[in-house]
């Protein structure tokens, strides 16, 4: 069941990385300065993701280590007015919680995606949340043996 378990996590991992380098390469080389900076981080987290991906599943010790803190690269949402982070690779089920006058709770999930976004300017109203996916992935990484 592990070794199921981590060829899933790293199938995720590399389509993921793969389907996000090629979304930001026009965006790295279309981009200037501030800009350019966080797509180059973007693009670099995606290759991340893909190598501990292909180590995952090609059974390396490495490939786990890599892919737990990929994992935990994803697990968290962030919006506020300062800043924002969020990125997912391969596949995301987030749990958020809209903080205004009234905190509203809300879920939503994608399979076979990507997303990258680190800005110093985010919403007027401020979101954070858990990608639960990415969470669970941690915890059979750490803990599957």
């Amino acid at each position: 069941m592990r070794s199921l378990l981590f060829r899933i996590i790293g199938v995720f991992q590399i389509a993921g990385g793969l389907f996000g380098l090629v979304a930001l390469i026009h965006r790295v080389l279309g981009a200037g300065g501030i800009n350019a900076v966080i797509a180059v981080l973007g693009f670099l987290a995606f290759v991340f993701v893909m190598v501990a991906g292909v180590l995952l599943i090609a059974g390396d010790a490495l490939g786990e280590r890599l892919s737990f803190w990929a994992q935990l690269l994803q697990t968290p949402l962030l919006a506020t007015p300062m800043i924002s982070y969020a990125f997912n690779s391969g596949a995301f089920a987030n749990l958020f919680l809209t903080l205004q006058s009234s905190p509203r709770a809300g879920f939503d999930w994608s399979i076979a995606t990507h997303g990258w976004l680190l800005a110093f300017n985010g919403p007027s109203v401020s979101h954070i949340g858990v990608n639960l996916l990415a969470l669970a992935s941690v915890f059979i990484l750490r803990f599957s043996r």
